[in-house]
């Protein structure tokens, strides 16, 4: 599956649609972006289990600014709607592969129940 495009209008829809989205923060002057850009989308066709999603930054500032994107690109990885990956920096390829692993085999009803620990 190729990537999608998403703005502030279908960022929470994205979400809700899907158990697992992985976002990439960009923007087309980046020379980092544009050398992860072919990893993320060689990924998304590995994985079409998995929504793969692009913010252009400079299009969506607004989104870009609640997301607190200080430094791009920045990848950020969702499941169950929960954010549980954020990292600023181009992945290398088994990088990448590392983290969609994590997070598919991420057991959700645990990561809640230590969140729950962790607040109490």
């Amino acid at each position: 599956m190729a990537t999608i495009d998403i703005t502030q209008h279908t960022f929470a829809q994205t979400l809700e649609s899907s158990e697992i989205v992985f976002v990439d923060f960009w923007a087309a002057w980046c020379g980092p972006c544009r050398m992860f850009a072919p990893t993320y989308g060689a990924a998304a066709e590995r994985h079409p289990d998995i929504t793969f999603a692009k913010v252009d930054t400079e299009a969506e500032q607004a989104l870009a600014a609640a997301a607190n994107i200080t430094s791009i690109p920045t990848l950020m990885a969702f499941k169950d709607k929960t954010l549980v990956f954020s990292q600023p920096g181009a992945l290398n390829a088994t990088g990448l592969e590392e983290v969609i692993q994590a997070v598919k085999n991420l057991d959700m009803d645990k990561a809640r129940a230590e969140a729950g620990r962790q607040r109490a």
